[in-house]
């Protein structure tokens, strides 16, 4: 099955209950049974945002298989590049354009965030572009 992916908006959702979309992260994620996938920038993106019990909870979580964690390898390191360039007017961050690969490997195009801006701008293989969920 192919996952969705999740940016670190909705994972700072998920983990800081001071944030807007706090309710409505949890909410979609009670209401919708489906592989989840990210990539580790993404985990340390997120931590930066959190308190520390938080940081604790979103490990936990994770350590309980509730999502997969992609480690970008080197060897990705030249594709990043090239999606780093290609945007580099909108000054995109290396968590973005891992998501970007990460989409391309595993065939995944929907993705949870709340950056609609720039994942909306964004092009896969083939032009294809990210498949926005509301959440």
């Amino acid at each position: 099955m192919t996952p969705v992916l999740a940016d670190t908006a909705f994972l700072v959702a998920l983990y800081r209950p001071s944030d807007r979309a706090h309710a409505a992260a949890w909410s979609y994620l009670r209401d919708h049974r489906h592989a989840l996938a990210t990539v580790a920038a993404v985990i340390v993106e997120t931590c930066f945002f959190l308190a520390p019990s938080s940081k604790l909870s979103l490990l936990s979580w994770l350590r309980k298989g509730a999502m997969s964690v992609f480690e970008t390898p080197v060897e990705a390191y030249a594709q990043l590049e090239i999606t780093l360039r290609k945007y580099s007017d909108r000054d995109i961050d290396f968590a973005d354009a891992a998501l970007v690969w990460l989409a391309n490997e595993t065939g995944a195009r929907s993705i949870l965030t709340a950056d609609q801006r720039d994942f909306q701008l964004f092009r896969l293989k083939g032009n294809r572009r990210f498949e926005l969920i509301d959440w």
